[in-house]
């Protein structure tokens, strides 16, 4: 982290991170701030500057969103959506047969081998690959990766080596093989913003209190489990813990699938005859042969093998992979809340690119009241730092001025602007909320850009026909309607329309729900609805009807056209 002043005294770090353009372990990963350095900052600018988050008063901005922002969000979103399709094919993927045809077939097993064997003259691996790819499970997800997942799965290698240096690197710093890496593959993807059906989010698949425990920030503004350095990190003293539980890689690997406990319970009940006295990879596959553990994570190490094999010789598989792209970007640390959209009209890029570097950030702004680094294309650095340091306190947040009305609360001006209350809270310190007065100013904040929920929700991702997952929420106990159509950004009533549900027809536990609208038209429009506008207008100026409108987006005669509402417009 290189440190840079400016005239007016703001402390901001520059830092500089650069893949090497190669597959082998040689680069160095990105440094991040620490806890300490992060703090010491913010106490720093919070005394340079006490009032950076209460925000002055500002003229009412046009909440238009360019079409090459939106588009950018749109195609960002849709390569989400298809990853988590595939990735849950994949977890669902597995041939019609008996858990008593699960033995240890046809494998070229050998105690005497070592992990860095060979099946061809020129690749090897640092986990047992050589000794167990003839299972007939590695086949199987061979296969699999080679067919259903072809087209996805070489998206995932060309992402690949943005991150493999950092996450070899990172891994052998723990003592650990840097094959690892492709747990990353078979978990997300490489992908930063997967979220699964049980709530695991990130390239590594971190559940909410795993990832606390191994120290990343998981709350309404930030959320560490997508940030791939921060992960990653956690991701490789979480698989050093258990591999020094366990001794055996391939156990700790069922371990990050299904958790300590359950892995040591299958130990525990290992026949006499066997079980290991030392836990080795070969104890994983004895314990395969077994029902001791569910098929998902007895087929995890498996899909691990196959996806090695796979990613170390692509050409062989049919993958053609281009040149690597390793990530490279400069930082910058923001002394407090700021606007993504701010910072990336300063670095003169995208808020879409801005977004993707920082998928930690799940507002379109930096958290208030604490330092934080957000990463910047390379060779921006120098200059961003310098205007940021240039721009008065009152800029930093892009918003709109909201002048309270008869009746109106809190909670009922960040539904209709779309933002979370805590959000409108914290933007507004010196606001109480439960004594508005008629006229009083309201500050909203909203970025120049779509948000993530709602570029989610109209994005159109075109994903393998194998795949049927897409568009659809699978219930889970507990889970109400209100609830999920807060989780997707769409409504209640929507959410009834697509799924045929009376007014008071329930959702039960397994229940698929269709959670984006049923119509996926290639020439259909989205229109970000501003202040004012009516669905009559909108039919107007786009010359369809206004029952088109309500069909395309499942709305109701009674459904209220919300300031800041994503909606279709059918072509």
């Amino acid at each position: 982290m290189r440190g840079g002043t400016s005239a007016l005294g703001i402390a901001l770090g520059l830092c500089l991170a650069c893949g090497n353009g190669q597959t082998v372990p040689k680069t160095t990963p990105a440094p991040q701030p620490t806890a300490e350095r992060v703090q010491s900052q913010s106490a720093a600018t919070a005394t340079a500057f006490p009032d950076a988050i209460e925000l002055p008063p500002a003229p009412v901005l046009d909440a238009t969103i360019p079409a090459e922002e939106m588009n950018a969000e749109l195609r960002l979103a849709a390569d989400s959506v298809a990853d988590e399709a595939v990735l849950a094919a994949l977890e669902e993927a597995g041939p019609a047969r008996d858990e008593s045809d699960d033995a240890l077939k046809d494998t070229e097993y050998d105690p005497g081998l070592d992990g860095a064997r060979a099946l061809t003259g020129h690749v090897t691996w640092d986990i047992n690959v050589a000794s167990f790819n003839g299972h007939d499970r590695v086949r199987y997800y061979l296969d699999f990766f080679r067919g259903p997942a072809h087209e996805r799965f070489g998206i995932w290698l060309t992402r690949m080596p943005r991150y493999e240096g950092m996450i070899r690197d990172r891994l052998q710093m723990e003592g650990l093989p840097g094959d690892l890496v492709y747990l990353a593959l078979i978990e997300s993807g490489f992908s930063n913003t997967a979220t699964s059906r049980a709530r695991a989010v990130g390239m590594w698949q971190f559940m909410k209190g795993t990832a606390k425990l191994y120290g990343l920030r998981v709350d309404s503004w930030v959320d560490e489990r997508r940030d791939p350095y921060r992960a990653t990190d956690a991701a490789a003293r979480h698989l050093r813990d258990l591999t020094d539980r366990f001794g055996s890689f391939y156990l700790a690997a069922a371990a990050y699938n299904a958790g300590a406990g359950k892995v040591s319970r299958g130990l525990g009940r290992l026949p006499d005859d066997e079980s290991d006295s030392l836990n080795t990879d070969a104890t994983f596959f004895r314990l395969y042969d077994t029902k001791l553990l569910r098929r998902e994570t007895k087929d995890y190490v498996p899909k691990l093998i196959a996806a090695a094999m796979i990613a170390k010789e692509p050409r062989r598989y049919g993958f053609e992979v281009g040149p690597p792209q390793p990530a490279e970007y400069d930082s910058l640390v923001v002394p407090g809340m700021t606007g993504l959209d701010v910072i990336a009209r300063l670095a003169d890029t995208t808020v879409a690119a801005i977004r993707e570097m920082n998928p930690q950030y799940l507002r379109l702004a930096t958290p208030p009241n604490v330092a934080a680094l957000v990463r910047i294309p390379s060779g921006r650095g120098p200059a961003t730092v310098a205007a940021y340091a240039e721009l008065p306190a009152s800029r930093r947040v892009t918003f709109v001025e909201h002048i309270v009305a008869s009746g109106e609360t809190m909670g009922g001006i960040a539904k209709r602007y779309r933002v979370s209350l805590s959000l409108l809270t914290d933007a507004n310190p010196r606001v109480r909320g439960r004594a508005l007065r008629i006229g009083q100013r309201v500050i909203v904040p909203t970025g120049g850009a779509l948000s993530t929920s709602v570029a989610r929700r109209v994005s159109d991702p075109v994903v393998p026909a194998s795949s049927t997952s897409t568009g659809f929420h699978r219930v889970r106990r507990g889970e109400t309607l209100s609830g999920l159509a807060g989780e997707y950004a769409v409504s209640v009533s929507q959410l009834r329309a697509w799924n045929s549900l009376g007014h008071s027809a329930p959702i039960r536990a397994g229940q698929p729900l269709r959670v984006s609208p049923p119509e996926k038209a290639a020439d259909a429009r989205v229109h970000l609805v501003r202040r004012g506008e009516t669905l009559a207008g909108l039919a107007r100026q786009y010359g369809v009807s206004i029952q088109a409108l309500r069909e395309a987006n499942g709305l109701s005669e009674r459904d209220p056209l919300r300031a800041g509402l994503a909606i279709r417009i059918p072509g």
